[in-house]
């Protein structure tokens, strides 16, 4: 098959792309620009574009198909040839179901814990060699790329995104798979440019669990009331999993799982890590692996690339950074740190850098979510505030949004960049929360600070 890409650069794009070559397709794609990591993968596999931008040229009725990234705009020069010649447009998921509607599709949605679950039972099946495809939002240990395509694998493991599906396909990533087997690890209101009231982001979740197949499985987290609620609600004919935290403890900075066997020590910590883990494990066992084999392969399981990643440690200090940036990863992630360094220092720094957490009306949502944190820092851009069009926000609407009198606010960073650098971090848990680099930190620093 020949497939051409617009917009290839992006890190799901590119991942698939790679896929593909893999699987003996012949590749193309255009793009504005690409950033690294992408750039040197593409490279790699000599799918780098010979240049930047778009060029209706590449598009021609010999194409079997174009996958169209969200990246790219409606009015696409490309995308606009492609629409005059009728070649088959396929947005990203659309494309991933069809190269997975004879498999059993295993989809992971939730508003957080998606990435980490799906990451888990990957390291499952991977531990015991059980071959499956896949596509999931992080780098993971042992595997080369984010996306696994096979002719002969029974199985698709999916991580279901409610993001939209492409500039002209406005429908959720997640309601194109179809599952065979679902989880829903938790809702929180996300994405307000696109679901502007929590009932209409809820919603999303509700025609989630009515596309999967008839007879199929819904494993869920019934500790959240929302994803309890649609469970519960469904007439939908399938059957219905659920699950909550397992018990655990914390012994000298060790958190040990209690398993019908006895305690055994895990890698992750947190609550909401330690819940990730049951919903992966029910996931497991529908796919064959019995209990045992799960927690065999889970204890040495690390975690999902920028989610809560150990950066530096010395015999006092440690130092994480994390991806968390919506209300619940905040809270959540501040709380499981917390947890886990209990006579330590907690100094959580979190960078508001998404649409939402940088649209005023929407700051009230991080309401509590530091106040775990022994010293809590925000940063932000009133530049990316401007680039993303939305009103400015100042540093007393954000204290007053976390409700929390001591909060330091920076905007400036070479300021925040001096504020770690001239810290003594003895005895500190520094936790670094963002989906951006805090205006240019190299976390590579980090180390020398922890240990000066």
């Amino acid at each position: 098959m020949r497939v051409h890409f617009i917009a290839i650069g992006g890190s799901a794009m590119h991942n698939l792309a790679i896929a593909l070559h893999q699987k003996g397709y012949q590749v193309t794609g255009s793009d504005d620009t690409i950033f690294e990591p992408s750039k040197s993968r593409l490279v790699k596999y000599g799918l780098l574009p010979t240049e930047f931008g778009w060029f209706p040229s590449k598009i021609t009725e010999e194409l079997d198909a174009i996958i169209l990234g969200m990246h790219a705009k409606e009015d696409n020069e490309e995308l606009v040839e492609a629409q005059k010649l009728g070649v088959k447009i396929y947005s990203y998921p659309e494309f991933l179901y069809e190269q997975s509607k004879n498999k059993t599709r295993v989809v992971i949605g939730g508003s957080h814990g998606k990435t980490t679950i799906t990451s888990m039972i990957l390291h499952v099946l991977h531990y015991h060699d059980k071959k499956v495809d896949y596509m999931v939002g992080a780098q993971l240990e042992g595997f080369d790329t984010m996306v696994h395509l096979t002719e002969e694998n029974d199985f698709m493991v999916l991580e279901g995104d409610e993001y939209l599906s492409s500039p002209i396909d406005r429908r959720p990533k997640f309601h194109l798979y179809q599952p065979n087997i679902a989880l829903i690890s938790g809702i929180a209101w996300d994405h307000i440019n696109v679901f502007p009231t929590f009932d209409t982001y809820v919603e999303q979740f509700r025609i989630f669990v009515n596309s999967i197949i008839n007879g199929g499985a819904l494993v869920y987290n019934e500790e959240d009331v929302e994803v309890k609620n649609i469970a519960e609600a469904t007439e939908a004919p399938i059957r219905k999993f659920p699950y909550e935290t397992p018990d655990y403890r914390i012994e000298d900075g060790e958190t040990l799982l209690h398993t019908p066997e006895g305690e055994m020590p895990i890698e992750v910590f947190g609550k909401h890590n330690l819940s990730n883990l049951a919903g992966a494990k029910w996931i497991c066992q529908h796919m064959g692996v019995d209990e045992d084999d799960f927690y065999e392969a889970i204890a040495n399981f690390k975690g999902a690339s920028k989610r809560l990643e150990k950066i530096a440690e010395n015999n006092s200090s440690v130092a994480y950074k994390d991806f968390a940036h919506s209300p619940s990863k905040v809270s959540a992630t501040t709380k499981a740190v917390k947890e886990q360094y209990q006579e330590r220092k907690l100094i959580a720094c979190l960078e508001l850098h998404t649409y939402s957490s940088l649209n005023a009306e929407f700051l009230k949502e991080y309401k509590g979510t530091l106040d775990a944190a022994d010293e809590a820092v925000v940063f932000y851009s009133p530049h990316a505030v401007k680039i993303k069009q939305l009103e400015g926000v100042s540093a007393s609407q954000i204290s007053e949004a976390f409700m929390r009198d001591d909060l330091v606010v920076y905007t400036n960073p070479e300021e925040f960049q001096d504020y770690l650098r001239q810290r003594n971090f003895e005895n500190s848990a520094l936790l670094l929360m963002s989906s951006g680099n805090y205006g240019g930190l190299d976390f590579d620093e980090i180390e020398n600070w922890i240990h000066s």
